[in-house]
């Protein structure tokens, strides 16, 4: 199908802090998935990783402070783009007034068990 329609109704809160809506994640499509995120004001994701996943967030809406690897912190606010390499540990606080939006694309595709929770995880 060459068009994919976002369905809102299908938004979940995922347990690092932050809304998720799957715009495209599919066996079909294994390069790359799109997902907006949505992290309401004040609120910080938790300290997490991807193995083997690349991923980049689009910041649509919102200002944040973003922290990857041994990076220092950066500050990132409308049509910035963060490059997230594989495996690097990674969280980001809505610094805003208004809830942060982002696109989280990733690649190869988001699969849940690439997904590491740095915070609870004692792996």
């Amino acid at each position: 199908m060459p068009v994919v329609h976002a369905q809102e109704e299908k938004e979940y809160f995922m347990a690092e802090g932050c809304y998720i809506l799957e715009l495209n994640n599919h066996l079909s499509d294994p390069a790359v998935s799109i997902a907006r995120a949505r992290l309401e004001v004040g609120k910080t994701t938790h300290w997490h990783s991807l193995k083997d996943i690349t991923e980049r967030y689009v910041i649509l809406q919102g200002q944040a402070k973003v922290f990857v690897g041994n990076e220092p912190p950066a500050m990132v606010k409308e049509q910035d783009v963060v490059y997230i390499p594989a495996g690097s540990a990674q969280r980001i606080r809505n610094t805003g007034q208004q809830d942060l939006i982002f696109l989280a694309i990733c690649s190869p595709r988001f699969v849940e068990s690439a997904y590491h929770d740095l915070q609870t995880d004692s792996s």
